[in-house]
């Protein structure tokens, strides 16, 4: 399911709506997180990871939504992130995926 995400050295940080990604990761931990890239001449490149979900307390939540906002260029005037809420009353979700391992493979035409 598509995120937007920000990599810091000890995980992937992600901002989510509360919706079926959130329950099926609360459910089971273990996820994996693909990125794929495509260079427009029909080669491509992806890493894979596998992980452990950890939904954020306060604290952390900010940390992740501070990453996002420095990477997607979304901080408010004091150069701070804010938590969303959807027009459904659904809250946003923080997490990080703790990375265990990392592969990946590349083609090029």
């Amino acid at each position: 399911m598509p995120v937007i995400y920000a990599y810091e050295s000890d995980g992937l940080y992600v901002a989510s709506m509360e919706g079926q990604k959130v329950r099926m990761m609360r459910k089971n931990s273990h996820v994996c997180f693909e990125v794929d890239e495509y260079d427009g001449a029909g080669g491509w490149r992806s890493a894979i990871v596998q992980g452990d979900y950890e939904e954020l307390d306060e604290a952390d939540a900010q940390v992740a939504l501070a990453l996002l906002a420095e990477r997607f260029g979304r901080a408010d005037e004091e150069g701070r992130a804010r938590r969303r809420h959807g027009a459904d009353g659904r809250s946003t979700v923080c997490f990080r995926i703790r990375i265990r391992e990392v592969t990946g493979r590349t083609a090029q035409r």
